[in-house]
């Protein structure tokens, strides 16, 4: 396979038109980390955009970020740490899903839109992207956004560079939104509420005045499969349910007890602080306990996103009709679900439940056999899948661009 290592804009420039001229699709990659995410991809072409790993500017005080888009996560994250800011969304890290090395580039972060626990309040990838340098489907460059939240007349691009895995255009620079770290968090542990009863505990807290930023549920049977991958606090193995607060010392601590009182209908709390606290969310936010060297390692994991209100009942049903196991974050609203193995991810079964309840469902992890014979992403319905195409089409009207990551059947 042909591997293009680009230096700059015009490099990519040139590697895209090439590519249109001798109708070969690229495929991007910055390190390749997420690259058993969606449909496997026919071609013989790499786009290598690791070499762009500069980080343009920073402007700690001013909470803005402009980074080039092969730049590794991990180096940023660790920059913008030393100022103690972060990004507020919590980009999750699917190598321990995924059984991979390293949490990829800024570039990866962005296309694949992964936001974390704090997606609850903080809002997605999206929401933290003000702006984008990218090379189109025709070849040229051209930028969407900037360099500060109120800027955009018109319609907002570089938004739709957000969850496009690549197949709109391909992002040379970004600049994002930082914020600063909470001084203190405090977590509560709820232990041994079934499914059910977590969702509403969840759902009282997420609607409390003490500004919660993460709600999660961790059932019994997950528990027992993680192999400690909730560390201490998933011992004994009783589900927990899982609610953050974070802010100045003081106001966390007294936002924390007052929730505590508020949810006594739902049992005693234990309070996590700070260390404790941060390793269980890290945890929650990378599905430790479906890791791909746990015992469930071999197991599909599915994603799923719905109305959090429906999300206790739902993974309740998928746990015990397929004797899988489920994790619930953003207060129900997100479903990890890792089933037992068949030919078909068991999606016949997935799928029309999760529609019945208006809400998706995607593959993250899966076999190359089973991702070639099932839809990845959720299908789209007739009228929004023919807008999409519209759109993609405006980007990249020759389909040049990771062809087939996301549609089955489109690679050819």
């Amino acid at each position: 396979m042909d591997t293009l290592k680009v230096r700059d804009a015009r490099d990519v420039e040139q590697a895209v038109r090439a590519a249109i001229a001798g109708e070969q699709p690229l495929e991007i990659i910055g390190h390749g980390s997420r690259r058993l995410i969606g449909q496997p991809m026919a071609t013989n072409a790499l786009l290598d955009l690791s070499a762009l790993n500069a980080v343009t500017s920073y402007e700690p005080n001013e909470l803005i970020i402009t980074v080039q888009a092969g730049a590794p996560l991990a180096d940023v994250k660790s920059l913008i740490d030393s100022k103690n800011q972060h990004f507020a969304f919590e980009p999750a890290d699917t190598s321990l899903l995924l059984g991979t090395s390293g949490e990829g580039t800024i570039g990866g972060m962005i296309g694949a839109g992964l936001a974390g626990p704090r997606r609850v309040q903080a809002g997605g990838a999206r929401d933290h992207l003000l702006g984008a340098h990218a090379v189109s489907g025709f070849g040229d460059s051209f930028k969407a956004g900037g360099r500060v939240v109120k800027n955009v007349t018109g319609y907002d691009l570089c938004k739709l560079l957000a969850g496009s895995w690549g197949t709109l255009a391909v992002m040379t620079e970004v600049t994002l939104k930082v914020m600063p770290r909470p001084e203190s968090e405090r977590t509560l542990v709820l232990r041994g509420l079934d499914d059910i009863s977590a969702n509403r505990a969840m759902t009282a807290a997420l609607g409390s005045p003490f500004d919660v930023s993460g709600a999660a549920h961790v059932p019994n049977s997950a528990l027992r499969a993680a192999e400690g991958g909730l560390g201490d606090v998933g011992s004994p193995r009783q589900a927990v349910t899982l609610l953050r607060l974070e802010g100045i010392t003081a106001s966390a601590s007294h936002r924390a007890a007052a929730l505590a009182k508020l949810l006594a209908p739902f049992g005693t709390t234990e309070i996590l602080q700070d260390a404790s606290s941060a390793a269980i969310w890290s945890s929650v936010r990378d599905v430790g306990p479906f890791a791909a060297k746990g015992a469930l390692g071999a197991w599909p994991v599915w994603r799923i996103v719905c109305p959090p209100a429906s999300g206790g009942a739902l993974g309740q049903a998928l746990a015990r009709d397929t004797g899988g196991d489920v994790i619930y974050d953003w207060g129900g609203g997100l479903i990890w679900a890792a089933l037992p193995p068949k030919a078909d991810a068991q999606v016949a079964l997935v799928r029309p439940r999760v529609e019945a309840i208006g809400g998706h469902a995607m593959l993250l992890r899966g076999s190359d056999e089973v991702r070639r014979n099932i839809d990845v992403f959720h299908p789209q319905k007739a009228g929004v899948a023919a807008l999409s195409e519209r759109v993609r089409h405006g980007f990249d009207p020759k389909n040049i661009l990771n062809r087939g990551r996301m549609i089955r059947g489109s690679a050819a």
